[in-house]
């Protein structure tokens, strides 16, 4: 798929598309907002990602000049300015989601994924087949009579672009626009050697017919298969189908592809590492224009251009650092910035206080760089646990398991010794434990005495009992979560991270509706951790009824389920004005173009795929909950 980056910190654009490209994105890059309106009106794309800071035509006014232009695609904003108002303005002008600044890259990758699939929602994502070829999209897995075929990049676009257009001939010049990104600048021959690598490939895995079919003087095609000759009303209708999916790509890398997960994950640090280095490299020509600000800071002749190069500086700074695993130079970046506002910059102190970040960044470029594993996890640093439980097993396990996650374990054996370890040095989490076999004292009373006394600090409760008094009590003491010691020691400490990064939105009611009663018990564990207020139902015929007793915040519903099914719940919630605006996550299992068709004329917001993907679900209620947020702010600054 390709995609238009607008940005015009280049340290960013590099490090950005180096990661996109891993992931099998053509990418386009502009500097301002007037040569990437000029790209966007002239070439087409899957994705746009808007910085909204830019020159020339800033983020917000390039977004609302192309939505008022007709331009459907998905935008996602980058922005590094996190008020509710500069956010609600961005999504009012037209941008689908954003990103702040600095960003962690699995969640920017997430989130394209998430707007590329949704721009593709309304057209079914069935797998690609011609003679014994197949080609999944969603998983971009491609095989032949069953054999896995090992493609470049390159090779599986151009696969992939000729199964979804069957019946249209491509220039070799209009192959170049769709597979290359306007980086790269290759010959018209490098669609033959392609092609021919391709041919090589297929043939190698046992295909007897050439796939692909040159059509003298104009270009290729795919070639059609005897059936489709012999049974004309087929062929059209295959044509049909291909012609309204003409638009769709592959969205992620393909595991095909020369690089799997780990490569392009050694690959990305490599990337970092370099960009770190050419940032650190040129941080003393930041610097200098830093010193000329505070310097005539001092002397209160400060010259507006001089004060907008420095801010901008700061600006790029704060997404630059952050993006690259410097989270506390990110930090002391934007500080910076916003000391350098028109309205702050001269007053008492400022230069004392702006020199003071400048010297803790200068520090940070001397430190030796953070764990790698700031860059694709939430986690900014190290993070202190204290395992409060005598089973030493059960605590041997969760230490092996956090290793190298970005936790740092500590094991109290005793209630005593656990409130020793809080106040030698409070940690950043507690795991608790309910019952200890050497004392008499249980977990209910060091729980209620930790939210007594330190309540910032998130209990997690995880015990080998399951009764609902201990899962009452405990929630009603105030843990962030229950869970049962049966859960692999990896999946506790993520649940434990997940407690850890909730945000804001984690305190809304999320009601969810499904026959299964095995798939609700695993939501409740998936969501719950994040602080969410769970209500699960598997009996469609009480909907109603606790609908209205529970009012949550977003519904969740699955598509098919006896009685009545989800879609026939959500035309009835659409059609009461008190729950009209209520958000409606569908959970499917089913990607018939026919049935999410269905689906979104009923009211339905967003659907996720079954199997259910943790992180793409909690991105998807979050992302929905924080535009109903904005919107609330929204309206009470109006009133």
């Amino acid at each position: 798929m390709k995609i238009l980056l607008v940005e015009d910190d280049t340290i960013a654009v590099n490090l950005l598309t180096q990661v996109l490209s891993s992931h099998n994105y053509n990418v386009n890059a502009a500097a301002d907002g007037e040569t990437a309106l000029q790209l966007a009106e002239t070439y087409d794309y899957d994705l746009i990602v808007l910085d909204v800071l830019i020159p020339k035509l800033d983020g917000i006014s390039l977004c609302r000049k192309l939505r008022s232009s007709g331009c459907k695609m998905p935008i996602l904003l980058l922005t590094a300015l996190d008020s509710s108002s500069n956010l609600v303005e961005g999504l009012e002008a037209g941008a689908d989601d954003y990103v702040v600044k600095p960003f962690n890259l699995e969640e920017l990758i997430a989130r394209i994924r998430a707007l590329l699939r949704r721009g593709k929602a309304s057209l079914s994502s069935t797998i690609l087949t011609w003679e014994k070829l197949q080609v999944n999209p969603d998983t971009t897995e491609v095989t032949y009579a069953e054999k896995v075929l090992h493609l470049t990049p390159k090779e599986y676009n151009l696969l992939e672009l000729f199964l979804r257009n069957p019946r249209r001939i491509f220039s070799r010049s209009a192959i170049l626009d769709r597979i290359w990104s306007a980086g790269e600048f290759p010959q018209e021959e490098a669609v033959t050697a392609h092609i021919k690598g391709l041919r090589h490939k297929l043939k190698g895995a046992g295909m007897t017919v050439d796939l692909v079919e040159t059509v003298y003087g104009l270009g290729y095609r795919l070639k059609s298969l005897p059936e489709d000759i012999e049974n004309p009303k087929a062929a059209r209708e295959t044509a049909e189908t291909a012609k309204s999916q003409e638009s769709l790509s592959a969205e992620s890398s393909a595991p095909g592809q020369e690089l799997n997960n780990e490569e392009r994950r050694l690959k990305v640090l490599n990337v970092v590492a370099e960009i770190r280095g050419k940032l650190k490299a040129n941080f003393l020509e930041k610097v200098a224009v830093f010193d000329r600000a505070t310097a005539q800071i001092k002397t209160g002749t400060l010259e507006g251009e001089l004060r907008q190069e420095a801010q901008a500086e700061a600006h790029k700074l704060v997404g630059s650092l952050g993006t690259l695993g410097l989270p506390k130079g990110s930090e002391a970046a934007r500080n910076i910035e916003h000391l350098l506002d028109a309205e702050n910059v001269l007053k008492p102190g400022n230069a004392q206080k702006i020199e003071e970040f400048l010297h803790l960044l200068k520090q940070i470029f001397d430190r030796p760089p953070e764990p790698e594993s700031d860059l694709f996890t939430a986690v900014a640093q190290q993070r202190r646990m204290l395992i409060v439980d005598d089973d030493n097993l059960q605590s041997e396990q969760l230490k092996i398991a956090a290793s190298g996650s970005g936790f740092e374990i500590e094991v109290a054996n005793s209630p005593q010794a656990a409130r020793s370890a809080i106040y030698q040095q409070p940690p950043d989490a507690i795991l608790l434990d309910l019952t200890f076999s050497k004392v008499q004292e249980n977990g209910i009373t060091l729980l209620a005495e930790i939210r007594s006394e330190k309540p910032d600090i998130p209990v997690m409760v995880f015990s080998a009992n399951n009764q609902l008094s201990d899962r009452i009590e405990v929630a009603r003491l105030g843990a962030s979560g229950f869970l049962h010691k049966s859960i692999p020691p990896a999946d506790i400490l993520k649940a434990v991270n997940q407690v850890l990064d909730q945000t804001d939105c984690a305190e809304a009611k999320v009601m969810v509706v499904d026959d299964d009663v095995h798939l609700l018990a695993a939501l409740k564990m998936i969501l719950q951790p994040w602080g969410f207020q769970v209500t699960t139902l598997d009996e469609p015929e009480k909907f109603w009824e606790v609908l209205e007793t529970i009012c949550p915040d977003l519904l969740i519903l699955d598509v098919q389920m006896p009685g009545y099914s989800g879609i026939e719940l959500c035309l009835a919630v659409r059609n009461d004005l008190r729950w009209s605006k209520l958000p409606i996550l569908f959970l499917t299992a089913h990607s018939e173009s026919e049935i999410v068709r269905q689906m979104f004329v009923a009211g339905a917001d967003d659907y996720v795929n079954k199997p259910i993907v943790e992180p793409e679900l909690i991105a998807r209620i979050l992302n929905r909950l924080e535009r109903i947020q904005l919107r609330h702010r929204l309206a009470q600054t109006q009133r």
